[in-house]
């Protein structure tokens, strides 16, 4: 089972997704978190590149290019061996990240991240995606907050119509794939969202059992 948490920066989905990856470990199961860009050795290389605030002059087609590399390695490294041996995989984005912020945020469009991504994931395509989805004053209030002891500022930085672009795109995938997608208010407190992912989980992992 694949499950993935995407949003804007500081929707909360971090913190969901290791509650969630908690919870699911509590009941018995075998859980592999994983995050993009990262999650192997080699990834958290590219995610310094891709997120250090001095890189500023990094353009487009290069930061999807390094997102789609740190992706592929997760990929090939993790995520297809821990599905193999039937453990959960939840990962902090995917694809639909880069869809997203490089497709739609900085206008790379459609088919340029289908095709890398066609490369690079094998198929693989998500169970259940969890949009944890909230208004941009309060996702780049939380973002302004979360700066003040991280370095990964990058993203966090570009104009607000990028961020605008970035969730309207969430919204859009979601309509469009409403099988896959749950979407999450995440405004409300974080016990409160927790309930709600697990609302939208339980059945798939209900499901795995039989």
């Amino acid at each position: 089972m694949f499950i993935t948490f995407e949003g804007g920066d500081g929707s909360g989905k971090s913190t969901q997704m290791r509650r969630l990856a908690e919870r699911l470990r509590r009941e018995g199961r075998e859980v592999l978190e994983t995050v993009e860009p990262g999650g192997t050795r080699i990834g958290a290389q590219i995610r310094r590149i891709l997120l250090d605030s001095a890189n500023q002059d990094l353009r487009a087609t290069p930061e999807l290019l390094l997102y789609f590399a740190s992706r592929a390695q997760n990929v090939e490294e993790l995520i297809l061996p821990a599905l193999e041996r039937g453990a959960i995989v939840i990962s902090d984005r995917f694809t639909d990240s880069s869809m997203a912020y490089q497709g739609f945020g900085r206008g790379l469009g459609e088919e340029a991240v289908l095709a890398l991504d066609r490369v690079a994931c094998h198929g693989l395509v998500p169970d259940l995606t969890l949009l944890i989805d909230i208004d941009l004053e309060t996702s780049l209030a939380r973002a302004r907050e979360r700066q003040l002891s991280r370095s990964e500022t990058r993203m966090d930085e570009q104009a607000a119509e990028f961020h605008h672009k970035v969730r309207d795109a969430y919204r859009a995938m979601a309509a469009r794939e409403p099988q896959r997608f749950r979407v999450i208010d995440g405004r409300a407190d974080v016990e409160t969202v927790a309930r709600a992912v697990w609302e939208a989980v339980r059945p798939l992992v209900s499901q795995s059992h039989v």
